[in-house]
């Protein structure tokens, strides 16, 4: 054919090259599939209905076949059993094995036969001298598989009856009233018959019960009559279901006892040990459990588990119940109990250890009405890194969290400690290098448990019984030594189910071994601590600096942690277990090392150079100061957390380049915004006070300008390049840190701190302090070093830190020596007549204050004699000069953030403030000068300069150095650092007798003296000492 023009006609060609029969062939052969697999489908569908239809049919001819027996059952022995006689529960009766046949706990008339059985059956048992003759017959032997049988079937099904009527009866279930012929009362009496451990078959009974995970049943039976429970009229009696439980529990699988051990899940341990206040409810129970050694039993059963206890627990009972938290508190109390007892077994302890770490770790933080959670506990900081991949943990019932708190009270740790370290096999192995797995078992469950602890509960209860109570600091000391030598911290990761074996093996000691000890460092006084040398000798801790230094060394740059903050949520510690007891360490290793440190500086016993760490060459000074604004570094993280690892040198370097910083950002903001006061000499405080108070904290970190009022009314000559203020700066300290204005007291060394009493002298007495905290902010914010000695314990304030005992001398040595004869009295307390209470005595005016609630009425004896002197101490260091230490420091961080100076001790921020007192380093200075107007280094006149210097008594060269450069104190790291470098320029011109007869004079703006050509040492050495004690303001410019 030809064209029509019609494209629709044209031939279809599949490019693909395949043709429509292939086609056809691949729909066909999809097709066929699917036929298949329907008729497979209705082959299944068929085959389960025949199972279905043939199940049903069963079960119908088996109720009918029961129906028959039940009927048959009441026909022969009476609906109500009462055609019974002793012989039916013979083996040759058919009388329990129609009754087991047909009986049903979900047919109210066969729990009616079943009781009634069971009254007979405890009636005839009576009346025939026994079970077994009444149930065994008289050759119980030749029959005793039918009889055990029968006997297991009968006691399943009476605990099985109580379980499924537990509702109807709830009010029965725990009762104490044995007597009671209820219903609930004869099942549980029949029994507790039937499985008398006296009887043959009493294992095979409990076997058959533990498969039918009976635990559970009595689980469920205690939570329904728990319910209905009154506690009145309880005490001393037993109830018939906590007898029950007794004789289950103790088949244990050991002895002659042939019991299989069950699954953990369906234990005893699981299931009725996580009921709440289980042993309130069956205090016999708790008896047995603790005394026949079936506590040691159910502990290492736990103790070996692999799963994780939140698998193997029941569902909880309500949100404020957790199970685990339930089977903690009972566990405790238990265990409370077996610790008491003489010879407690060493396993026991250990077991109890290593369970009670991994519960207390899911456990929500111990809230107490004294700490109000686990704030204290905190060793994160604000800017760390949150972990929260975990869902929230929801807090405990009060009740529930007041009893396990109530369980690890001190008690309960001292005999805890003592039974772990107390073996006399444990003590004779510490004696020696070699470490066994014994003594290293005992440390890794000790320190574990009280890791954890510390994490979980307020600090305050427990510290003081481990530090002064038992020798916890003294065997881990011994066993750190010993490790440290050998190089052997291997052998504690290899027995520690608590930390993966490739974890640093000091990382539990150290947890716990600094805290404990840095508590115990809190209360030990002088004499002890360098004289005595107690709980550790110098040289042991010399030993001590070099491993907290090399081990935080190691964690914070060779193996850093990332930076977290361990919230609330408990299950984010067990996630990230290592990072935790890793940072953990980071902080009280940090904080007992710098306690250590406070220690060296009252009296040195090693050298400051044995703080720093061996790994910090110029290298990492370079990288530290280029790095440390910058957070989550490795420099940042030792500089915030370990800040002693690195020589002061290079922290003052960095705290400069800190400042420098931050006057570089507000330079082109002070060019425009400059303050300019002019101040009275003679009333240098008053308007220093009211002109800088109104100032803005932005306005206070730029340029202040001074101009001073001479005491005639006349502003003094020369310009404010620096000089005019840096001399502004030194006299207002020394006029408001001054004694006679009352702000400030002096200690018996001549150390300045808040005065308690200045209230009473100043009605703006807290506003002053507010001011002069800025004063000395400002001071260091322009590098300015000023003259003032400054008490240890209230620079500790500037770093918000806690003042303890140790510190008490330097303000009040006779208290300090009265608190101490306290402590070491040997006799009864009682009899001094001492209470809680502390007299104050201001300007004549005595006041008497509480140190705690009721205190007057609280008499000092030998058990709270510690608290006591920490009272005592705390009032005096701390809460008398509260309010105006925190007035001080809320002006001071105005300048001055908080960041910048905890890199220092007190010791060396006293440094930063003053500079060192010691020398004046002539030969520094000359060496950092620079020379102008014809002179130069050989020139004879710097010659005579130098030499006269370099002869001037301590306080004529600091004069001159004020006179130069406006402060009486050098750069704090040498004159190198001098800004800019002290120069020396040549005045007067030629040297006629006019020029030579005039004084010298300087520019202290520019750091610069100007010096004529003087002819002899004997007129320079006049001219000078004249011109630097004529305290002529700037008048001689």
């Amino acid at each position: 054919m030809f064209f029509s023009g019609d494209p629709s006609n044209r031939k279809r060609v599949d490019l693909g090259g395949r043709s429509s029969k292939e086609r056809d062939r691949k729909k066909l052969l999809e097709q066929a599939k699917l036929e298949r697999n329907k008729r497979s489908w209705m082959r299944q569908q068929n085959s389960a209905a025949v199972i279905i239809q043939k199940c049903f049919r069963g079960r119908k001819v088996v109720k009918a076949e029961r129906g028959k027996a039940r009927e048959q059952f009441y026909t022969t022995y009476g609906k109500h059993c009462e055609r019974v006689d002793s012989q039916c529960f013979g083996p040759d009766s058919d009388f329990l094995r129609q009754l087991q046949f047909f009986y049903s706990p979900q047919n109210i008339s066969d729990f009616s036969t079943l009781v009634e059985a069971c009254r007979s059956l405890l009636q005839f048992a009576k009346d025939s001298g026994g079970i077994l003759k009444l149930v065994g017959g008289s050759d119980y032997l030749s029959k005793r598989a039918l009889v055990d049988y029968r006997v297991k079937s009968l006691a399943y099904a009476c605990i099985g009856a109580v379980h499924h009527n537990r509702y109807q009866f709830k009010d029965e279930l725990l009762s104490t009233s044995l007597d009671s012929g209820s219903s609930i009362n004869i099942l549980l009496k029949a029994a507790a018959m039937l499985i008398d451990p006296k009887l043959p078959w009493s294992c095979k009974i409990v076997s058959y019960l533990l498969q039918q995970n009976v635990y559970r049943i009595f689980r469920e039976v205690v939570i329904t009559g728990k319910e209905c429970l009154n506690s009145e009229g309880r005490v001393g009696k037993v109830s018939l279901m906590e007898t029950l439980l007794v004789l289950v529990i103790a088949h244990t699988g050991q002895g002659h006892c042939v019991c299989p051990n069950i699954d953990l899940q369906w234990s005893f341990t699981s299931q009725v040990l996580s009921i709440p206040f289980v042993w309130h409810i069956f205090p016999y129970l708790k008896e047995i459990y603790v005394s026949r050694g079936l506590c040691q039993h159910y502990l290492h059963n736990m103790a070996t588990c692999t799963h994780s206890y939140e698998k193997v627990l029941p569902a909880d009972i309500s949100v404020e119940f957790p199970g685990y938290a339930c089977l903690l508190g009972n566990l405790l109390e238990a265990v409370g109990v077996a610790l008491a007892r003489p010879a407690c077994p060493y396993d026991l302890a250990i077991d109890f250890a290593n369970v009670a770490t991994l519960l207390l770790e899911i456990l929500p933080p111990i809230q107490t009405s004294k700490t109000g959670g686990r704030e204290e506990n905190s060793i994160a900081g604000d800017d760390d890194m949150i972990i929260d991949d975990a869902p929230a943990v929801l807090p405990l019932s009060k009740e529930l969290e007041k009893q396990i708190s109530n369980a690890i009270d001190p008690r309960f740790l001292l005999q805890l400690i003592n039974v772990l370290f107390g073996s006399s096999s444990l003590v004779a192995d510490s004696s020696k290098d070699k470490i066994s797995d014994k003594e290293a078992a005992a440390v890794a469950a000790a320190c574990s448990f009280l890791h954890v602890t510390f994490t979980i509960l307020p600090l305050e209860r427990i510290m003081t019984v481990l530090a002064y109570r038992t020798e916890l600091v003294s065997v881990l000391w011994n066993f750190m030594k010993r490790c440290h030598k050998n190089q052997n911290w291997s052998c504690l990761s290899a027995v520690s189910p608590y930390l993966p074996a490739d974890a640093f093996g000091w990382l539990l000691p150290l947890a716990v071994f600094c805290p404990v000890y840095k508590h115990m460092l809190m209360i030990v006084d002088n004499e002890e601590f360098y004289e005595q040398e107690k709980p550790l000798s110098l040289n042991d801790i010399r030993l001590l600096i070099v491993i907290l230094k090399q081990d935080l060394w190691q964690i914070l740059w060779l193996n850093p942690v990332a930076p977290m903050k361990f919230n609330t949520n408990t299950l984010s510690l067990k996630k990230h277990r290592v990072e935790f007891v890793q940072y953990r360490v980071i902080v009280v290793a940090s904080e007992l090392l710098s306690q250590l440190q406070d220690w060296n500086n009252r009296r040195q016993f090693a050298h400051p150079s044995n703080f720093h760490a061996d790994g910090v060459n110029d290298h990492f000074i370079s990288q530290a100061i280029l790095l440390a604004m910058t957070e989550n570094t490795r420099a940042y993280d030792i500089l915030k957390q370990a800040p002693f690892l690195v020589p002061f040198t290079s922290r003052v370097k960095l705290f400069t380049s800190q400042l420098a910083a931050i006057k570089e950002r507000h330079g082109s903001h002070s060019l425009f915004n400059r303050s300019s006061f002019k101040i009275r000499r003679d009333h240098i405080l008053e308007d220093a006070f009211s002109q800088l108070s109104t100032l803005a904290e932005e306005d206070l970190r730029g340029v202040i300008r001074v101009t001073f009022v001479n005491e005639f009314g006349v502003e003094e000559a020369g310009i404010d390049g620096g000089g005019i203020f840096k001399d502004f700066m030194e006299n207002i300290t020394r006029a408001a840190f001054d004694m006679q204005y009352g702000l400030f007291k002096e200690t018996i060394d001549h150390l300045l701190y808040p005065n308690p009493g200045s209230g009473m002298i100043h009605e703006q007495h807290l506003q002053f302090f507010h001011f002069l905290g800025i004063i000395l902010g400002k001071a260091m914010f322009e590098g300015i070093l000023v003259d003032i000695p400054f008490a240890t314990f209230f620079l500790s304030k500037l770093k918000q830190k806690h003042n303890y005992l140790n510190d008490l001398p330097s303000l009040d040595p006779e208290l300090y020596r009265h608190l101490i004869f306290l402590k070491r009295y040997e006799g009864d307390l009682a009899e001094l007549e001492l209470y809680f209470v502390i007299f104050n005595n201001e300007f004549g005016e005595q006041t008497a204050e509480e140190l705690i609630p009721g205190g007057k009425n609280i008499r000092v004896v030998n058990d709270n004699v510690i608290t006591f002197i920490h009272l005592v101490a705390n009032h005096r260091l701390n809460t008398q000069i509260r309010q105006q230490s925190s007035h001080f420091l809320r002006g001071f961080q105005q300048l001055i953030q908080k960041d910048w100076i905890d890199m220092f001790n007190e010791h060396e921020l006293q440094l930063l403030i003053s500079g060192s007192v010691d020398n004046f380093d002539v030969d520094d200075l000359r060496s950092n000068t620079n020379y102008a107007g014809g002179y130069h280094r050989e020139h004879y006149v710097i010659d005579m300069f130098w030499e006269i210097l370099k002869n001037f008594s301590l306080e004529n060269q600091h004069k001159f150095l004020k006179f130069v450069t406006g402060c009486s104190r050098g750069p704090l790291l040498g004159f190198k650092y001098l800004e800019p470098l002290f120069c020396i320029q040549r005045a007067g011109g030629s040297a006629t007798e006019d020029a030579l007869e005039r004084l010298p004079t300087s520019a202290t703006c520019m750091n610069l003296l100007k010096l004529p050509p003087y002819r002899s040492k004997e007129q320079m050495e006049q001219k000078l000492l004249y011109a630097i004690n004529a305290e002529a303001g700037f008048d001689l410019s």
